[in-house]
């Protein structure tokens, strides 16, 4: 993390993610719990990036754990994705499906990185990876009836399964610049496929695929007024699903967070991304089309900065409410982050700033 002057900063982030990215961000990405493109499921997590994103940070080993939440829900097209892709019915049939799709995770992002001392580019190099640990559930309810010439089937009730497991792996690196109130980064992550994955189960902790993302952002972070603002924006390529044969389109996305310190350890702020599917996907069911995923999300932000001896401890709390969802479930979720990291040396006139990445 890093500090200005006394007030030292640090944007919670992503399996990562993610994989988040958490990695995940990374992050980032909640397989099983429900996001975008091939079943709704999508190997970014929006939110893994937010204020302080592109601020340097002090050099030496720093550890983040992020628990999430998450609740969603989705109808229609959604829904029959994921019977589609669980083999509930064959995908040669005309499908007719009303019923509703709801998903829940509670996940645990463990996010180790080291920040190099030694200048990279005239810029300050890091390399991380995040894990995943916890607990996802989904189940569909409603009516489907399927089609086949002039025969026809209808059934009613529900499905569901949850699973507790490890995730996928996600890499990442960043490379960061300081110049004044102004900061820019770029970072590439991605996706090991290595989690609790079967593609004929609906709750899964893994996507069953290989990913790579990449981007770069920016921060204004003026530690006279104590404003921030921070945008985060990237690309991902997904590599096909051996298991379905079905691969997800190219997604981008965007995080931000705007906060104001109202002392030197504490701040307050708003938290923001979205999230669009640029191409089609491959492999789907005819009746899904194209299936290009979106959603927005938007919600508060509060985070506190303290010693822990001669380190540094930051907690961030934020959530986020979704809508303008499309082919993708949607609903809200919450981040609680803890890191730890070096403390700054008073003695540095201009010390660096610190942003955890989940």
């Amino acid at each position: 993390m890093q500090m200005t002057g006394n007030i030292s900063k640090r944007g919670a982030a992503h399996w990562l993610a993610y994989s988040a990215g958490l990695a995940m961000a990374v992050f980032a990405s909640l397989p099983g719990a429900a996001c975008a493109d091939e079943g709704g499921v999508s190997y970014w997590l929006p939110g893994r990036f937010s204020s302080l994103a592109a601020t340097p940070e002090v050099p030496g080993w720093s550890m983040a754990e992020v628990y999430y939440h998450t609740s969603v829900s989705a109808f229609g097209a959604v829904a029959a994705a994921r019977e589609i892709q669980i083999g509930r019915f064959s995908p040669t049939v005309n499908v007719n499906l009303n019923a509703n799709l709801n998903a829940q995770a509670d996940l645990l992002f463990l996010n180790p990185t080291y920040t190099f001392a030694t200048p990279v580019l005239g810029g300050q190099f890091a390399i991380g990876i995040t894990g995943i640990f916890g607990r996802s559930a989904a189940s569909i309810n409603g009516t489907l009836t399927t089609g086949f010439g002039p025969f026809a089937a209808t059934r009613m009730g529900s499905i569901g399964d949850s699973i507790t497991s490890v995730g996928d792996l996600y890499p990442q690196a960043t490379l960061k610049w300081n110049a004044g109130v102004h900061n820019f980064m770029t970072y590439v992550t991605g996706d090991i496929p290595v989690g609790a994955y079967d593609p004929t189960r609906l709750a899964n902790l893994g996507i069953g695929h290989a990913a790579i993302d990449g981007g770069g952002g920016y921060t204004y972070f003026n530690p006279a007024t104590g404003h921030e603002f921070s945008a985060v924006a990237g690309f991902t390529y997904n590599f096909k699903n051996q298991d379905t044969q079905y691969q997800n389109g190219i997604d981008f996305h965007v995080d931000w967070g705007a906060s104001q310190f109202l002392s030197k350890q504490v701040f307050v702020g708003l938290v923001g991304y979205a999230y669009q599917q640029v191409t089609d996907d491959f492999g789907q069911h005819p009746i899904l089309g194209g299936f290009r995923s979106r959603v927005i999300g938007v919600g508060p932000q509060i985070g506190y900065l303290f010693p822990i001896g001669d380190m540094q401890g930051y907690l961030n709390l934020k959530g986020y409410g979704e809508f303008d969802a499309a082919n993708r479930p949607s609903g809200w979720n919450t981040w609680l982050t803890f890191s730890i990291s070096p403390m700054a040396p008073t003695s540095t006139v201009t010390p660096t700033r610190r942003m955890v990445t989940k």
